[in-house]
């Protein structure tokens, strides 16, 4: 928890409770489902919400805007930038349902109601949002044929509407037919060692 306040100082009240919730609600969970790997429990704040909230650092999300997790797994980017932006509405879905039981917990244990929760793919959701966030779950070219036509055109943040893409390692391969794509380096944001090859991918659509 002391690492998220390091980065995000000025968290209300109710913020700091909600994200001090995320490691007794996640334990409690996994014991039942396994959402997250035992390994990765322990560093629950450092591997998964703190690396959420690096979109956070990209870009902050004005009120109503509209933002979808594809492939959300145990909640994340999702629930803590649920947590950190109240006032958007947040979708988060996924193929695997069981893992949904969890994220849809979670939520209502932390009264989280700007978040909606639908097992589903990608691919057949029909409404549009302006961003579509994700940690990694296929290679770009895949995830883009996935979302394209679920981008709303008009604009109402800094950064263009489009896809925020959590991912690591070299890029350049993966991007290269994605001239528009902009890479943040967590690594100029976070001085922990384990966002050395970590970014955020921006590509307006």
């Amino acid at each position: 928890m002391e690492l998220i306040l390091k980065y995000f100082p000025d968290l209300t009240d109710k913020q700091k409770r909600q994200f001090s919730n995320l490691y007794d609600l996640y334990v409690d969970w996994n014991l039942k489902i396994n959402v997250i790997s035992r390994k990765d429990i322990d560093e629950l704040y450092l591997r998964h919400v703190l690396h959420s909230l690096g979109i956070a650092k990209v870009i902050l999300f004005k009120p109503k805007t509209k933002i979808l997790d594809v492939g959300t797994g145990g909640g994340f980017p999702g629930i803590p930038l649920a947590i950190l932006f109240p006032k958007c509405n947040f979708h988060l879905v996924d193929s695997i349902n069981k893992k949904l039981k969890v994220v849809e917990a979670v939520a209502n244990d932390l009264k989280l109601k700007n978040v909606k929760v639908t097992h589903t793919r990608a691919e057949d959701i029909k409404d549009s949002y302006d961003f579509i966030v994700s940690r990694a779950v296929t290679a770009m070219p895949s995830f883009v044929n996935w979302v394209k036509n679920k981008i709303n055109k008009k604009h109402n943040n800094k950064l263009k509407n489009g896809i925020l893409y959590l991912k690591g390692g070299d890029l350049q391969e993966e991007l290269k037919s994605f001239s528009r794509a902009k890479l943040y380096d967590l690594n100029d944001i976070f001085e922990e060692e384990f966002f050395e090859t970590k970014k955020v991918v921006h590509l307006p659509l």
